[in-house]
């Protein structure tokens, strides 16, 4: 049985909303993807980034930037706008970078105790595909995000890109904010 607050809403407490309070602040990340997707591909790149979270509206809502240099040379940053919606207990995420220039379609899910699994309809090539992404908890200062596409034609999911991240010590050096050319 849910507890509800006098607002009509359950318990911030355990609603859910505080589930990416863990992600607050910076972070190191090591990134492994594939270097091409749906295609039976088995070459993963690696490369480095930087991570930052901040809440906003209370927490009911959080924004995170990413930078890297891409295997390719190419820099990108990244912003993540996750949302949390108190009377459905799901959080959306919506991810737009410097590469695609495009607010991708939203992943929702909700937290099952450090763990969400968000799934979302998306295109890939021009063909319809189905995302999933999940992000886990271990521990204060270590989690994990990995995402996986399925399309129609492989009938399975398959993972794409895996980011491990590690709280950054106070002498990592703070999201530097590319430049425009």
């Amino acid at each position: 049985m849910k507890t509800t607050t006098r607002t009509g809403f359950a318990d911030e407490s355990t609603d859910g909303r505080h589930g990416f309070d863990f992600l607050l602040g910076r972070w190191n990340v090591h990134n492994r993807r594939l270097a091409r997707r749906l295609e039976g591909n088995n070459e993963w790149q690696e490369f480095p980034a930087v991570y930052e979270m901040r809440f906003l509206l209370g927490g009911l809502c959080n924004i995170g930037t990413y930078e890297a240099t891409l295997p390719t040379g190419q820099p990108i940053e990244g912003i993540l706008l996750r949302c949390f919606n108190p009377q459905t207990r799901k959080w959306s995420v919506y991810w737009n970078d410097s590469v695609q220039c495009e607010l991708q379609p939203p992943v929702i899910g909700e937290f099952k105790g450090d763990r969400i699994d968000l799934y979302g309809d998306d295109t890939f090539n021009g063909s319809p595909i189905r995302v999933r992404c999940v992000y886990e908890k271990f521990g204060p200062d270590v989690a994990r995000w990995e995402q996986a596409f399925w399309n129609d034609e492989q009938k399975s999911w398959e993972t794409n890109w895996v980011m491990e991240f590690k709280r950054a010590s106070a002498e990592t050096p703070p999201i530097k904010h590319f430049k425009r050319p």
